[in-house]
């Protein structure tokens, strides 16, 4: 969602704020700001759209001062527009925010009692009239800030710069992330640590309530009750906050072709030998009863695949719950029971909610996430990282195979544990997953195959995904993606539910994408296939050469790849899911890396 920064420096804060506001692109805005304080004074600038506008403003509107904070919008209260762009400043204070203040309709009407009126639509500029109001009754800026942190409700990463105070910086956390960077003479702070990697490689994560009173000395921290805290100073490794497109035209077309070679990786971490080594203390499955499952978007869909893997291997029961209906239906977390949550970025708003509805219910908390110092990380009894490395990319492609490659070698190790897959047996399936990255380079050597599939289906209005058994996720997963960057109506369905309602749909003009590798399901699949066609449906069957060679007479486009194990192909079929969704994308223009409305991280409901 909204990305912040923020510099106490010894140079020109201005580039600094911007380029590390490009950084944080990734995460989806609208409209950015930044704000500095020099020789004394409170000034700022503003403007909707892409940075390239703000950055222009700055040409021709210079905004000189070594102390200063920034913001890219993701609109929650209010339309884009300047007005409503960040940072919000009233009299004094100039604040930048990400997350959902709850009660600011309470708390501007009890300021219109004193005659202060907001001149915005958001309910971020409550919070400056707050800190101005404590301000007019002779509080410093620390205690003004102190007091209206203590009256919001919600969720929020907040700073604050102040007109008169070029080394002071205040920063808050509850619910949304924010992290504060160390330098020489200098202070940071970011949303994340890819916006502040060209500055500092050192990074202290605020905690849940901290707020933290920066100076170009140093940060001195307290939790939600006002005590003074430690909080660990890290290291973070430059490599990876690395962002750039390597020759790419999209950053989703670098990340698409990265996933060999991180699958690769996430193997080489997770795998001696024949034996799964899970970092720290690790689960003892024989023991687990029930494995719930809580995620959002893509991860969900992870998590509705590893459903199979889990059940059918290890003979594990398990539920798979989007976590913003888990958190609110509240459901009875029995005793054997681990709760395991799955998010790319570790920051997910509702997952975090849900982990912490679990927190003393289950008997353990599993996270799977890319990013090992996420809050979701920190609050997990085992954090599991994927080894994707940064994805940029709104519309996750690497970061979703390699959530498949750890649970699925999760549910080895449990079907292991619970006595239901013999040592050989093993020994055979990963000697399958080593190779699978090899497979990966050879589906990508048939890209052209689903470019000029993707050309076609770019051309549709509504578009309809199929899979059975493994492949239902991964049609699930190929509908999002496709809705996700090109715009087009596309919605996914069990082979088997066909007749049940949506062939009612099918006509000349809908086009219908069957994931269907040559499995013990193929025949019944292409029962369904043969239904579409005979009520002059378009399929574009994506199987490999057997499955081409048996059905694929007849079908409208045949996408083939490499024969896999039934168990890794969902590893493998996320492939094409993900490059005719990009294709089409680009066939129509859209932009791919930053679709509309979208973000990155979703830290708000």
């Amino acid at each position: 969602m909204c990305g912040i920064v923020g510099v106490l420096g010894t140079h020109e804060v201005s580039p600094i704020l911007v380029e590390a506001l490009r950084r944080l692109e990734y995460r989806g805005y609208d409209s950015a700001g930044i704000a500095t304080v020099n020789e004394g004074k409170l000034d700022r600038r503003r403007a909707v759209g892409k940075l390239v506008n703000l950055s222009d403003r700055l040409v021709h509107e210079p905004l000189p001062g070594k102390a200063g904070i920034g913001h890219t919008r993701w609109a929650t209260h209010g339309e884009p527009n300047e007005k409503n762009a960040h940072p919000h400043r009233s009299g004094p204070v100039a604040v930048v925010h990400n997350g959902i203040i709850e009660n600011f309709r309470e708390l501007r009407a009890a300021l219109a009692a004193e005659g202060k009126h907001p001149e915005t639509d958001t309910d971020t500029e409550t919070v400056s009239m707050l800190v101005c109001h404590y301000l007019e009754q002779g509080k410093t800026p620390v205690e003004a800030a102190r007091a209206t942190l203590g009256r919001l409700e919600g969720a929020f990463a907040l700073a604050f710069l102040f007109d008169g105070e070029e080394d002071l910086m205040i920063a808050a956390r509850k619910g949304s992330p924010l992290a504060i960077g160390h330098g020489e003479g200098e202070m940071f702070i970011g949303s994340d640590a890819i916006a502040l990697a060209p500055m500092t490689d050192t990074i202290t994560y605020l905690e849940e309530g901290d707020w933290a009173v920066i100076t170009r000395d140093g940060a001195e921290i307290r939790d939600m009750d006002n005590r003074l805290v430690n909080r660990e100073a890290r290291k973070i490794r430059m490599d990876a906050a690395r962002v750039d497109k390597a020759g790419y035209k999209h950053f989703m077309a670098k990340e698409i072709a990265e996933q060999p070679t991180v699958l690769a990786d996430a193997l080489t971490a997770y795998l001696d030998g024949d034996e799964i080594d899970i970092p720290g203390e690790t689960l003892d499955f024989a023991k687990i009863d029930r494995l719930v499952m809580v995620a959002c978007g893509t991860a969900y869909y992870a998590c509705l695949t590893a459903k199979y893997w889990f059940e059918k291997l290890a003979r594990l029961p398990v539920e798979v719950d989007v976590a913003s209906e888990f958190r609110y239906r509240e459901p009875p977390v029995v005793p054997g029971t681990v709760a395991l949550f799955v998010s790319q970025s570790g920051e997910t708003a509702d997952t975090l909610a849900a982990l912490r509805y679990c927190k003393e219910k289950a008997d353990r908390i599993v996270s799977v996430v890319n990013v090992e110092t996420s809050s979701i990380a920190r609050e997990s009894d085992l954090a599991l990282p994927i080894h994707a490395g940064v994805e940029i990319g709104v519309a996750s492609t690497k970061a979703f195979t390699c959530q498949l490659n750890v649970l699925l070698l999760l549910a080895i190790k449990a079907a292991c544990e619970r006595g239901h897959m013999s040592a050989e047996d093993k020994s055979q399936l990963l000697a399958q997953l080593r190779a699978l990255p090899g497979l990966f380079n050879a589906a990508l050597d048939r890209d052209d195959t689903m470019e000029a599939a993707a050309q076609k289906i770019a051309e549709a209005r509504d578009v309809l995904f199929l899979g059975r058994g493994l492949m239902y996720p991964i049609a699930y997963e190929g509908a999002l993606k496709l809705k996700e960057i090109s715009y087009i109506h596309a919605e996914a369905y069990a082979s088997g539910e066909l007749k049940h309602g949506p062939i009612a749909l099918i006509d000349k003009t809908v086009p219908v994408i069957v994931m269907a590798p040559h499995d013990d399901l193929f025949d019944k699949t292409v029962s369904n296939m043969q239904e579409v066609m005979a009520r002059g449906g378009k399929i574009c069957l994506v199987t490999d050469a057997r499955g081409a060679a048996e059905a694929g007479e007849g079908v409208w486009q045949v996408i083939t790849l490499p024969a896999v194990d039934d168990r890794l192909a969902p590893l493998l079929y996320a492939l094409p899911a993900q490059l005719l969704a990009y294709h089409a994308a680009v066939a129509k223009g859209t932009d791919v890396d930053q679709p509309r409305n979208l973000a990155k991280s979703v830290t708000v409901e």
